[in-house]
């Protein structure tokens, strides 16, 4: 199921091979939304340095934030698309770069469905409303698999129709292609934290009666037609990731036990893998909340570190499919037990690159994978051996 490092050598700097792309590491910059683009959805010079960075910082695979496939799918008027043919040339800048420094560019495809029409996160978070149509961002009318808010002060989402299903199907696999035009290797699909895919899978907020609600298989039914439409849209020799929130509720967090559950997502795993799904990729929560995380903030609950990897290593043993673990996972050596435990494949890093853009370089270091500085670029290498001569320590991680 994985690649093998070779005598010692570390997992985490480890090569690891899917379909016909080949990654340096395993080390995933995790899709992180940044709202910097205009309306048009189109990437800037700002994602260029923003996502530049951690090919430099020893990220073996670098991904883009979520990439929006139509404009109703987004969170904010902030947000990236893939919905145009005009988005193409500036997402094509990045992943050439993040190529030339020998990362493996990545993109993720996303719809927010009823989290949609928001002010940004530092502006609020909260529906749009008149002061924001004032100034040029009038809210728009969300979409979801049923009506239902997912918190109180939301837009109400409208049910989307069956032929409407259908357009958003064709519309993942037209993104996916926009994708590969613009030459990114590695493609993830966003169905996890409540947002349009999520409130089809999960029986709080799914109320449907028709063949897109009802049991698992129903419930399913977009989220693997999308699978389907996706592999066969994106070139076989390159790799599709699946992101799913393993379960709704946490038992650190909430109290309710209905909802979707990690025996659902075993079932969901499986289903996916028979669709040429390669890595899933494991989060958690977020349904009926603003955000995946921001609820543990509001809740005052701390995130213990590897939350999320037991959810990995337990997809990876039953389902018998690759995962990708995320969330608290701080440094190289939490991040090469995991590895060398079984518990994951690969692993996301997300804040704490945004902490630390040259985390991968200080991961190699703390493990002593990379003594000599030879992972870093040459003209920083060089200088940091001088400053090791003179006595300069690393840090502690």
């Amino acid at each position: 199921m994985s690649d093998k490092p070779v005598s010692g050598q570390t997992m985490l700097f480890s090569p690891y091979t899917l379909r016909g792309v080949t990654f340096p590491n395993r080390i995933v910059l995790a899709p992180m939304q940044m709202y910097m683009t205009g309306p048009d959805g189109r990437a800037t010079d700002w994602h260029l340095q923003h996502l530049a960075k951690y090919a430099l910082g020893g990220f073996g695979t670098v991904m883009t934030e979520a990439l929006i496939v139509e404009p109703r799918g987004r969170s904010t008027y902030g947000d990236c698309g893939i919905w145009s043919d005009d988005q193409i040339a500036p997402l094509r800048r990045i992943s050439d770069f993040l190529r030339e420094q020998g990362a493996v560019p990545a993109a993720q495809l996303h719809h927010v469905g009823p989290k949609a029409s928001r002010q940004r996160p530092f502006e609020g978070l909260q529906p749009l409303g008149p002061a924001e149509a004032a100034r040029g961002e009038a809210p728009w009318q969300p979409v979801s698999s049923s009506p239902g808010r997912s918190i109180e002060e939301y837009h109400e989402p409208r049910e989307l129709t069956v032929d409407e299903i259908r357009e958003l199907v064709e519309a993942y696999a037209a993104a996916a292609k926009r994708v590969d035009q613009a030459g990114y290797d590695v493609l993830d699909i966003h169905a996890a934290h409540g947002y349009l895919i999520h409130s089809f899978l999960s029986p709080v907020a799914n109320l449907r009666t028709d063949e897109y609600g009802g049991d698992i298989n129903g419930r399913m039914r977009f989220a693997l037609e999308i699978a389907e439409a996706v592999r066969s849209a994106w070139p076989s020799s390159k790799p599709i990731l699946y992101r799913i929130s393993c379960v709704d509720w946490r038992k650190d967090l909430d109290d309710r036990t209905d909802g979707w559950t990690i025996e659902d997502s075993f079932v969901l795993a499986g289903e996916l893998k028979k669709r040429g799904i390669d890595v899933v990729d494991c989060s958690s929560g977020g349904i009926r909340a603003a955000n995946s995380v921001m609820d543990y903030a509001k809740k005052r609950k701390k995130l213990e570190r590897g939350h999320q990897v037991p959810y990995a290593e337990a997809i990876r043993r039953k389902a018998e499919v690759p995962t990708m673990a995320v969330g608290v996972i701080l440094d190289g050596p939490q991040a090469e037990a995991i590895l060398q435990a079984g518990q994951a494949d690969l692993i996301a890093i997300g804040r704490e690159a945004l902490y630390n853009p040259h985390w991968g370089l200080h991961a190699a270091r703390a493990l002593s994978a990379d003594p000599n500085w030879g992972y870093w670029p040459s003209s920083y290498g060089w200088w940091l051996e001088l400053r090791e001569r003179i006595g300069i320590e690393d840090p502690k991680p």
